[in-house]
């Protein structure tokens, strides 16, 4: 794997501080009622796509979460302003402006989603791997998953199968300690998530999944073993979000000092104290670049300010794919 050196910390520190002033930008967006509909942030959990991202190939391996989901494409190489584009229903954003919060899409990057069902990438994890072994790509799908939606049935039936098949996929469990409004604890029967694994067979572990380093670690072990054709990897990365499930969420499940007990841990404060004690950048080269992600984030705000909003019309391009289905003919003739 390649060297934690001063350009690798330079460059965590630059991309999870703009991560990060990228989500309190969304937040605030979202109290002007710029973004609409649901809105997850990632504060708090900037360590794992950071650490992933180091141990990947970038040339060929891809990615694929659930609905908290802005920061893993920027991880990945997608343009951030078509991202706050596409949180704000914009033509210019990654689908359009058609997904939304919840539905950020990159082709081109590997990037897969951005998947509203509660377990639902889980197995599309799976499947694009397969699709990486039968057509010798060499790539490894890294298939992200809340702690809620290790619950569903549907885990256990691609486990089985992946593990089967020996398919190039690593299974990450970002376990923010709470489902929604309920924590792990409450869920089930045993409280390390990893365990799951053993039931198949299935390499697992724990991971300190605030600290990137720690992540791009187990995330390296994990790749090389799929990319050898030995099969998957189920990682529990233990983290914590700092914000609500969503905007709606008034988190009456815990209390403030719980979440200042976490900030103490904090991903970016790891980053930062090592640079520092690493002679790495002084303070005042990391306000410098502290200056440039406000700046940057402002750049994107500006660019989704003068996007336009989609055609009304195209919305009738991405629901049906039969191009003389009778409902369109009824629209289009004002036929009731």
């Amino acid at each position: 794997m390649k060297e934690f050196s001063k350009e690798v910390y330079l460059q965590w520190y630059s991309d999870m501080t703009m991560w990060r002033r990228f989500e309190d930008k969304c937040r605030s967006l979202y109290l002007k009622q710029k973004i609409r509909g649901f809105l997850h942030l990632y504060n708090g959990q900037e360590a794992i796509p950071a650490g992933f991202v180091h141990a990947m190939d970038m040339t060929k391996d891809s990615m694929i979460t659930a609905y908290r989901c802005h920061i893993h494409p920027m991880a990945m190489g997608v343009d951030p302003k078509r991202i706050m584009a596409e949180l704000c229903g914009k033509a210019t954003g990654t689908s359009g402006g058609m997904g939304g919060s919840m539905h950020i899409f990159s082709k081109e990057k590997r990037f897969y989603g951005g998947h509203g069902i509660v377990g639902g990438q889980i197995p599309l994890g799976a499947g694009i791997a397969f699709a990486d072994k039968y057509f010798e790509t060499g790539g490894v799908n890294i298939c992200f998953f809340g702690d809620g939606a290790a619950r569903q049935g549907s885990l256990h039936e691609t486990f089985n199968m992946a593990m089967n098949w020996k398919l190039p996929v690593v299974f990450v469990v970002e376990n923010n300690q709470y489902a929604m409004g309920t924590s792990v604890k409450r869920t089930a029967n045993h409280e390390d998530i990893y365990k799951l694994g053993l039931g198949y067979e299935m390499p697992c572990l724990p991971v300190d999944a605030m600290d990137p380093e720690k992540v791009a670690e187990a995330a390296y072990e994990a790749i090389e073993r799929a990319r050898r054709g030995d099969g998957p990897t189920f990682i529990e990365a233990r983290t914590y979000r700092y914000r609500g499930h969503s905007m709606s969420d008034a988190e009456p499940y815990r209390s403030k000092d719980e979440v200042e007990e976490y900030k103490q841990e904090d991903p970016i404060r790891i980053v930062k104290s090592r640079i520092l004690e690493n002679n790495w950048a002084t303070e005042e080269e990391l306000e410098a670049m502290d200056q440039k992600s406000r700046e940057f984030v402002e750049e994107c705000i500006e660019f989704m300010e003068n996007s336009p909003y989609p055609d009304p019309e195209k919305i009738y391009e991405y629901v049906y794919e039969q191009e003389d289905y009778p409902f369109l003919n009824k629209v289009e003739n004002n036929i009731k």
